[in-house]
């Protein structure tokens, strides 16, 4: 087995005199060669940093339970007195929806890719690999807001606790910029003990709430009126209960940012530490403990978002809720100083603070996890994107963007946010109901599917109130496909090999054929596969370029499998038809692939080879193009190009011959 990264980083090594391949080395640390490599901010390919279930829940619940900073508040603007009965609802659609979904995400998708694995092996070529970049489209949307509304968030809690500087006042988007900058540069300096940070900030921020709510339902059995004045109100706006569950059943797709982070918890899947017994290919434990994860971090907030909406929603006046309001995105925090007093108050904010910016640093990880695992393995990104500092450059300066246009308010991204949250969920129930289906589990696809149903309608409903998330969605959509496509065509004449291998009788056919001082290929595009075929090439290709009957040949035979594939592991086989040798391989194109035979056979024998190709009939235009989707074309020109762009030296080049 033979890769470029051992060759990559000799090149980066011998730079590094100079300050600017110094900074190169540094950017580009974590580059991988191998897409199952890369290891993300937390090293999650790595043994020695993975942790107890428990442990990793913490790390996606500094997402997920950050939410009841701003998701009581949201509750109570969009649904008024309803919002505890909507809140039900979400709930419900939680433990009986969200739940299983990720489950069996979990079960089917356990290092870490999600959904969007799934439903790129049920959905494969070029329609897979679309769909695949729109919803990629649109996780980056759900992270990037999650960062930006977070930080957003944090700050509302900074500038509104009454210790707070007065000259932070009317600063709102300049706080919040320094935070994003902040968990940009953590990032870039590495982030290996997040977990431990997790684990502390997750234990005092539901601890801390659970404090305050527990004042809060201490002051309404203290306060009896305010139930009944809760009640008095529902009574008569609705005569009866069943108009209030048709509200909170119209209005429950406002509350969708409660599911916030719950889609998260497979993408730490890698962090989790499995059975003694577990491999890559079946990791049981890993797979147990996620479940676990899940499960209970959806018992947590599912009573959690219960609670602390029936105590905002009973005790806080709902002109407070709204914008320029105290408790306008931090009920809880209102009601931690108006009932326990400002010292407590203070900490509850510091530790909001602490883990909605924690929040960003979850999102963030999730884009680093997520995008190097796809765009450069489809050609459709630079190499350098299987990197994560710039990669972190990039994402922290669309954040950037993103903070400045909406002015730092969480209200104003709330849409865009529960958008990407609902899309990437709606994929995740798509996808487990077409895994049923094809396993022949029809009450199981029944169920998913109307899962899939509701979350469609939620979906839908969420982006028709507040259309601001599909488009946001829209342009990181845009702007993926433009870069992706770009990326495509400039990386076309590389070596797209993940590494190669070849089997016995292979290397018994190149060094056989080597014996004689020069090492001559024929590629060739079968047909009939018969004897007649084989016989008229060789001949042909022998008059035409002046061989000798006594030279041996032997033909390089390319089978492209899926074109919309980039980079593709290489196993050359040996076969022998009708007394000719012949190296045949499977890929996704067959001019790069070719390439790469070439100059692996010469690595393995010490000759430069020749090849002969035979010209293509056709339109130059319409070969390009094909070569481009289809991975075949104008074969001879575009090897050429390929082993010239690989092999600088023209000397030990491998000779191409066309006729």
């Amino acid at each position: 087995m033979t890769t470029r990264a051992g060759d990559q980083q000799t090149a980066l090594g011998r730079a590094e005199a100079s300050p600017s391949s110094r900074l190169r080395g540094w950017m580009l640390e974590s580059l991988t060669e191998q897409p199952g490599d890369h290891l993300g901010p937390y090293a999650t390919g790595r043994k020695e940093h993975r942790r107890a279930w428990w442990q990793v829940m913490c790390l996606t619940g500094v997402d997920y339970f950050s939410t009841l900073g701003y998701q009581p508040g949201i509750a109570a603007l969009a649904a008024g007195a309803v919002a505890p009965i909507a809140t039900v609802v979400l709930v419900a659609l939680t433990l009986f929806g969200a739940l299983p979904v990720y489950r069996r995400v979990a079960r089917e998708s356990p290092h870490g890719e999600g959904s969007i694995a799934m439903l790129e092996r049920i959905l494969p070529w070029w329609g897979g690999k679309l769909f695949v970049l729109v919803l990629l489209g649109f996780a980056a949307t759900d992270f990037t807001i999650t960062m930006t509304l977070s930080a957003a968030d944090a700050t509302a809690h900074l500038l509104e606790n009454p210790y707070a500087p007065s000259w932070l006042d009317g600063h709102a988007v300049a706080v919040t910029l320094v935070l994003l900058a902040a968990l940009g540069a953590i990032f870039l300096r590495g982030f290996r003990e997040a977990i431990n940070l997790a684990v502390v900030l997750v234990g005092i921020y539901l601890a801390l709430n659970v404090v305050v709510v527990a004042v809060g339902l201490a002051e309404v059995a203290t306060h009896p009126a305010v139930l009944g004045h809760w009640t008095n109100l529902l009574t008569a706006r609705f005569p009866n209960w069943v108009g209030v569950a048709v509200v909170a059943l119209l209005v429950f797709p406002k509350l969708a940012l409660g599911l916030s982070g719950f889609e998260t918890g497979v993408a730490v899947m890698p962090q989790i530490k499995g059975a003694p017994g577990d491999t890559e290919k079946k990791p049981l434990g890993r797979i147990v403990g996620a479940r676990k994860l899940l499960t209970t971090a959806a018992l947590i907030m599912s009573v959690a978002l219960i609670l602390s909406s029936l105590v905002t929603t009973l005790l806080i006046p709902p002109a407070e809720f709204q914008p320029g309001g105290k408790a306008n995105g931090r009920a809880l925090a209102f009601l931690a100083h108006e009932y326990i007093g400002n010292g407590f108050g203070t900490v509850y904010d510091i530790s909001t603070i602490a883990i909605l910016w924690f929040a960003g640093a979850s999102a963030m990880a999730g884009l680093l996890n997520l995008v190097p695992r796809y765009l450069p393995r489809y050609g459709m990104a630079p190499r350098w994107a299987r990197a994560v500092r710039p990669l972190v450059f990039v994402f922290t300066a669309i954040s950037f963007v993103i903070t400045v246009w909406f002015g730092a308010s969480v209200d104003a991204q709330g849409g865009a946010y529960a958008t990407g949250v609902l899309v990437l969920i709606t994929s995740a129930s798509v996808a487990v109901t077409l895994s049923a289906r094809r396993a022949h589990q029809k009450l199981a696809a029944l169920l998913f599917g109307a899962v899939t149903a509701v979350f469609v309608y939620t979906t839908v409903a969420n982006v028709i109130e507040r259309p601001d998330g599909l488009r946001i969605g829209g342009l990181f959509i845009l702007a993926i496909l433009a870069v992706s496509f770009l990326s495509r065509g400039q990386r076309a004449f590389e070596l797209r090999g993940v590494g190669i291998s070849f089997d016995e009788a292979a290397e018994q056919y190149l060094a056989g054929a080597a014996r004689c001082g020069t090492l001559r290929l024929i590629a060739h595009d079968p047909e009939l596969r018969d004897a007649n075929e084989y016989r008229s090439k060789v001949t042909r290709v022998r008059r035409d370029n002046d061989i000798p009957k006594w030279a041996p040949l032997v033909f390089v035979e390319v089978t492209v499998v899926d074109a919309s594939d980039f980079e593709t592991a290489l196993y050359v086989r040996g076969e022998e038809r009708f007394g000719h040798r012949i190296l045949t391989v499977r890929s996704s194109v067959v001019a790069n692939t070719i390439g790469e035979v070439l100059l692996a056979a010469r690595d393995r024998t010490g000759l430069v080879p020749h090849v002969y190709f035979t010209w293509t009939e056709g339109s130059p235009l319409l070969n390009l193009l094909k070569f481009l989707f289809v991975g075949a074309g104008e074969i001879a020109p575009v090897t050429r190009e390929v082993l010239r762009e690989a092999e600088s030296n023209p000397e030990i080049r491998p000779r191409v011959h066309v006729s």
